[in-house]
């Protein structure tokens, strides 16, 4: 299905009203892995981070209260170099393919069979989300263990694989003591910093 979307993606430039338009059929979990594979690879497409970002949180809304997706046009008509996209997905498809040779559908099933196990594994798809937006793009694997997050939790409840969703889980906590450690070191570096100043 992947490889058919990015084979069909269109030259100059497409929005994500556009890509929401091919997945229509397809749900939304589905439409979250396509936009979180992007950030598999270290690539720098302007304005994904933001766009892909912000539909992926909202896609995470909409699942947590059951209601249709709503993009603001701002946000649903941003212009994205196809060529850049299709480059990237291609890449990230190598990753995608091994991601998905770890699921397994029906393993762990209190995980994905228990309503409150289910919100909790949305509201930690939203988490995810937030942690993707946040502004480290420029840091090695800041971007990609928020992705793995998303991908993992994704395809767990597609595939009803609990194993894949403890690794979703697994990745969120992860990113928070990447970003952890990171916001400390500057932290660290800014006071090594002061005490230099000749005061």
């Amino acid at each position: 299905k992947f490889e058919t979307i990015i084979q069909n993606i269109p030259d100059g430039n497409i929005t994500l009203l556009e890509i929401l338009e091919i997945f229509e059929d397809d749900g939304l979990l589905l439409l979250s892995i396509f936009l979180a594979l992007i950030f598999l690879v270290p690539i720098s497409i302007p304005g994904v981070s933001t766009v892909f970002g912000t539909a992926i949180l909202l896609i995470g809304v909409a699942r947590l209260f059951n209601r249709h997706l709503w993009l603001p046009g701002k946000i649903a008509n941003r212009t994205i170099s196809a060529q850049s996209l299709a480059s990237g997905l291609s890449k990230a498809l190598v990753w995608f393919h091994r991601l998905e040779k770890i699921t397994l559908p029906h393993r762990l099933q209190p995980l994905t069979q228990n309503n409150l196990f289910h919100l909790t594994h949305k509201v930690g798809f939203i988490f995810a989300a937030i942690l993707l937006m946040v502004p480290f793009g420029f840091i090695p694997f800041s971007n990609t263990l928020p992705a793995l997050a998303l991908i993992f939790l994704a395809l767990g409840e597609l595939q009803k694989d609990g194993g894949s969703i403890l690794l979703g889980h697994i990745s969120n906590l992860a990113t928070i003591i990447y970003f952890g450690v990171l916001v400390a070191g500057s932290g660290l570096t800014i006071l090594e910093g002061l005490r230099l100043l000749p005061f």
